[in-house]
């Protein structure tokens, strides 16, 4: 959607079929690894008006043979990388092409936010080229799943939160490869940071429940000293994502 700061949004709908949280994840996940230093999209609270949706066949959600008109009101929005009549965007590239991606460091910096923050999906990751430039970059997008989607709690498991593309993480050679976010977690992320980005929620994306909300800031909190603990178990695992670990 082109909104009315003239950038283009994909915007996420408060009745999508994840979750009304997942809107909320979003917002507080890409705050968060912004923060980090992490290459997340900028994001905006979009107002969406009822007549819009009213005159916009497209703005419903399809289940199946059900069809729902998207919700009025207020909505996430992700800014796409540029003009969509002119940037190409790809969420794949084959593997050389991926060992050239110009911040592919940055896959071993979005793996320690995704382990603090129990990501449950796989990572998920966008590549496009500025004009002028000759490497991809690559954006990370989506942290609807972060904190478990709806259900606001850290199941978590070796294999949560990795990128399917085991070349992300050739480079990695022990923790050391982790350590310039595992610094930046411990000690840029505090309380304070914590509260200035959960503030920029809308309460309905939570249900106006404040304390649920703050009770996930402070288990956020006391997980920052697990994310070395959950890399190893990640590393044993039968997948063995880090290759060239020593």
């Amino acid at each position: 959607m082109r909104c009315n700061d003239g950038f283009y949004y994909i915007v996420k709908f408060q009745n999508n079929p994840q979750h009304t949280r997942v809107l909320a994840n979003e917002l507080l996940g890409t705050a968060l690894a912004a923060r980090l230093g992490l290459p997340t999209a900028p994001f905006a609270v979009v107002e969406v008006e009822q007549e819009l949706i009213r005159l916009t066949e497209e703005l419903a959600v399809q289940m199946g043979v059900s069809r729902t008109p998207c919700l009025p009101g207020l909505q996430f929005g992700s800014r796409y990388p540029g003009d969509p009549a002119q940037t190409a965007v790809f969420d794949l590239l084959p593997d050389d092409a991926l060992a050239e991606v110009e911040n592919g460091e940055d896959f071993l910096g979005m793996l320690v936010f995704d382990k603090w923050t129990c990501n449950t999906n796989g990572r998920q990751v966008i590549f496009f080229r500025e004009q002028g430039r000759s490497r991809y970059q690559g954006m990370m997008i989506d942290q609807g799943f972060c904190f478990n989607a709806g259900e606001w709690n850290f199941p978590d498991a070796p294999l949560r939160g990795l990128y399917m593309r085991q070349r992300a993480y050739h480079s990695v050679t022990g923790m050391a490869s982790f350590e310039p976010w595992l610094a930046r977690l411990e000690s840029r992320i505090k309380t304070d940071v914590l509260d200035e980005a959960a503030k920029q929620i809308p309460p309905a994306w939570y249900n106006f429940d404040v304390d649920a909300l703050y009770a996930l800031l402070e288990r956020l909190d006391r997980r920052r000293s697990r994310v070395r603990e959950q890399l190893e178990l990640a590393r044993d695992s039968s997948r063995q994502p880090f290759p060239n670990w020593r």
